[in-house]
């Protein structure tokens, strides 16, 4: 019987410490899970063929809208009509073009919001004329090609405005500016408003009647984006910007390198590409906002926008007159 008990004492003496071990053994801790990455924002901007353009794809290829988790796709649409469908149909979110475009969008019931600007035309823009054509006032009556609606129309207007003509005076011929170019290396038309490549290739069969180093601050390229987007994405528009700004820092340390990056995305030869540089100037992020200024103290691009609206309403280019503060948004270049 002692026997019996004891026996029976040490199973329940190991079982007490049996339990007792497994009861303070502490639980085996939950596996860490992977932090989930936030998904980039996707932005579509459509944009033609211009060396000014050339900011977005260096911004682009080294990373610099990556670091500020976005996923920018650049797609060019030459036709500006085209352009403008693609933007007023949601299909593309942003676009690269001149601020007179940008009104020309706006008071198309399209509205967008400007948030950097890229670059100022300095002789990149131009009207190629025959050698018989001495000055402007010989344009009267005189065929030129150029794209109605658009930066090339602004600037001629602009041009024959100065000598007292007005589009009523000559006869227009409606072709993009590439092929406004083309058709007068061709030999097809008296005169044509384009840009350089063409400005340069022109010079063979005529000369530069008139190009922007004549008339600064005309011709200035922005980046837009629907109103919608800026509304809904604001940390993106911050983000863009740094980007763009980035890249504009970039290029100065390393122009051969950028050259050819920007170039290459143009779809341009990169000696085709730098002989355009010395026509046009660059927009850093000190320029952007000396140009922008702020909402209580505006800078030019708010001037240069205002009288494009003025000019096309006064031309009835335009049915509609927006502002320029509803159009150019200050906000992003100032944070």
């Amino acid at each position: 019987m002692r026997k019996f008990l004891s026996v029976f004492l040490l199973i329940l003496l190991i079982l007490t410490l049996v339990t007792g071990c497994s009861g303070s053994k502490p639980a085996p801790a939950p596996a860490p899970q992977a932090k989930e990455e936030p998904k980039p924002v996707k932005l579509v901007i459509t944009l033609p063929t211009w060396v000014g353009y050339g900011p977005l794809y260096l911004a682009k290829e080294k990373g610099f809208f990556k670091e500020q988790g976005l996923d920018v796709e650049l797609t060019k649409i030459e036709g500006l009509a085209e352009r403008k469908q693609a933007l007023a149909g949601k299909k593309v979110d942003g676009m690269a073009t001149a601020q007179d475009v940008q009104v020309t969008i706006a008071a198309a019931g399209i509205p967008v919001k400007v948030v950097w600007a890229l670059d100022d035309s300095y002789g990149g823009d131009g009207m190629l004329a025959k050698n018989e054509i001495k000055d402007i006032k010989d344009l009267k009556g005189k065929t030129v090609a150029l794209e109605t609606g658009t930066t090339s129309h602004f600037f001629a207007l602009t041009v024959l405005q100065k000598v007292g003509l007005t589009e009523k005076d000559i006869k227009i011929t409606n072709m993009k500016a590439g092929d406004a170019g083309a058709a007068f290396v061709a030999g097809q038309v008296d005169a044509a408003v384009t840009w350089e490549p063409w400005l340069s290739k022109g010079k063979a069969k005529g000369k530069v009647l008139a190009s922007t180093k004549e008339y600064p601050g005309i011709i200035v390229d922005t980046v837009s984006f629907r109103a919608d987007v800026v509304e809904n994405n604001p940390k993106a528009m911050e983000g863009f910007v740094r980007a763009m700004s980035k890249a504009m820092d970039y290029w100065k340390q390393n122009k051969q390198e950028s050259e050819e990056i920007m170039a290459k995305g143009l779809g341009m030869e990169v000696k085709d590409f730098q002989a355009v540089l010395p026509d046009l100037k660059f927009f850093d992020l000190e320029g952007n906002k000396k140009f922008f200024g702020t909402a209580s103290s505006p800078g030019l691009l708010y001037e240069t926008t205002q009288k494009a609206v003025d000019f096309y309403a006064s031309l009835k280019v335009i049915d509609t007159k927006p502002k320029a503060t509803d159009i150019v948004d200050s906000t992003y270049v100032n944070k």
